[in-house]
């Protein structure tokens, strides 16, 4: 073999070692790791700066509630309820941009979603039906918490793993169920359902009660679906949930960071959040509403003593509710105002030519001698999903007044 045949194999060897190095690394870096099970890249669950929640420097909390999404599979669900005119191209997209809308129009400090969130029996995957439902909020990047409804669950996971996957998105501030004492000073462990807890919203920064928490909010598990003496019926609010909240309203009541507040009652203020109405809600037919009462109250028919359980609390000045998309009304009982958020998205049912809508909450601090103060009034109203997000029925839901 003479010098140049050697030359040339020893070339087309060296190319050929290229080639496989080349190839190895390209595998390694591009493809192997997608082989890999248990090796994908970690992300951490993204959290607002703007935590823990507080009261805006101007003296105010906004709350945008949504109540009955009822997303499912995107562009390909279609609407429900809507005017001919406006059935062609509707899909869950609608939903997701009257959310996008309200967002930047009302700037809240805080989104509440009150379940029914995806609509289970359209939603091929609850998970994918979830992240897109949430989208909007948090691409917002606002901190947000739901609980759940009656339809939630009816997909691809049951109630507890809902509330589990719910819990670690970005910027939720939902939790499966929190320890909690219970009145007699005992750590509540079982507690009925998923998605009971509390969060606490502070003082207004730089404020006299900047590190005090001057306002809670209650989130509670309503359930789904039950069997009462062979007759099917929804689900309710269950003792054990009761008794975990009056431990936790009784354990507010005892905070020192509220002895010299002039513009707080013995305990700050509440708000609850939870999806199936109450039976009481029903007496509300023949009494002063603002806003609509559409049809009738689907609630269970156990009366597990909700009611008088937040008439003896004391705190809980407004309990905000769903699942029944064309009553937005809210009414008072015994000192308590229900108000429902009225049907927000357009794969549940509606009523034609009656526009989609959400509620806002907006609690107002009270001025002091030492600047902004505790919770002196909460307003409510509702904006509706046409041209200019018309805004209704504007109330005062909360005053204080020193005794």
């Amino acid at each position: 073999m003479d010098s140049s045949s050697s030359a040339a194999n020893w070339n087309h060897s060296f190319l050929y070692l290229i080639f496989i190095y080349a190839l190895l690394y390209f595998l390694h870096t591009q493809i192997a790791h997608r082989l890999l099970i248990g090796h994908a890249p970690v992300t951490l669950k993204k959290t607002s700066p703007n935590l823990p929640l507080r009261f805006r420097s101007d003296g105010t909390f906004k709350i945008l509630q949504v109540a009955d999404m009822h997303y499912g599979n995107g562009g390909l669900t279609r609407c429900r309820d809507v005017l001919d005119s406006e059935l062609a191209g509707c899909s869950d997209r609608n939903t997701s941009l009257f959310l996008k809308r309200m967002i930047e129009a009302e700037k809240p400090d805080f989104i509440a979603f009150t379940g029914d969130n995806i609509f289970g029996p359209s939603s091929t995957d609850a998970a994918e039906s979830m992240i897109r439902a949430f989208g909007p909020a948090i691409k917002s990047g606002i901190p947000w918490a739901a609980v759940l409804g009656n339809h939630d669950q009816e997909s691809t996971m049951n109630r507890e793993e809902l509330m589990s996957f719910i819990s670690l998105m970005d910027y939720s501030l939902s939790q499966v169920n929190p320890l909690a004492e219970d009145p007699l000073g005992e750590w509540m462990q079982d507690i009925d359902g998923f998605g009971n807890y509390n969060l606490r919203v502070y003082g207004a920064p730089g404020s006299y009660l900047a590190n005090s928490s001057i306002l809670n909010l209650f989130f509670l598990d309503s359930g789904d679906r039950e069997t009462v003496h062979g007759v099917r019926t929804y689900g309710w609010i269950k003792e054990s949930q009761l008794r975990w909240l009056r431990g936790v309203s009784q354990g507010h009541s005892r905070d020192p960071d509220h002895s010299d507040n002039a513009f707080s009652p013995d305990k700050p203020p509440a708000l609850a959040f939870f999806h199936i109405p109450i039976p009481e809600i029903r007496q509300l037919w023949n009494k002063d509403i603002v806003g609509k009462f559409q049809e009738a109250v689907a609630c269970s028919s156990v009366n597990p003593g909700v009611l008088q359980t937040l008439v003896s609390m004391g705190d809980v000045k407004a309990v905000f509710i769903g699942h029944d998309h064309t009553n937005d009304f809210c009414g008072n009982l015994d000192g308590v105002w229900f108000c429902y958020g009225g049907g927000f998205g357009y794969h549940g049912y509606g009523k034609t030519g009656w526009p989609r809508r959400a509620r806002v909450i907006l609690a107002e601090l009270g001025k002091g001698e030492k600047g902004w103060m505790g919770v002196e009034r909460i307003r409510t109203w509702k904006c509706l999903d046409d041209e200019k997000l018309s805004k209704i029925d504007e109330q005062f839901l909360w005053e204080y007044h020193p005794s």
